[in-house]
């Protein structure tokens, strides 16, 4: 299991999280992302890679 997490301050509302994430971790609210179903993340790293400005973590739980 991961948690993911994002770090709203660095997050620049781009949406690729969003738009990329094959497990529909990601949603967005209030024009940033929100790792609402962190429990579905496989690891893929597919967030990771899109993420411009490094907002994004995962950590193995």
């Amino acid at each position: 299991m991961y948690l993911v997490a994002v770090d709203a301050a660095k997050c620049e509302e781009c949406e690729e999280c969003v738009n990329n994430c094959p497990q529909a971790v990601f949603r967005m609210v209030d024009g940033k992302s929100d790792p609402y179903q962190s429990s579905e993340c496989v690891f893929c790293e597919t967030c990771l890679s899109v993420c411009p400005p490094a907002a994004i973590t995962i950590t193995e739980m």
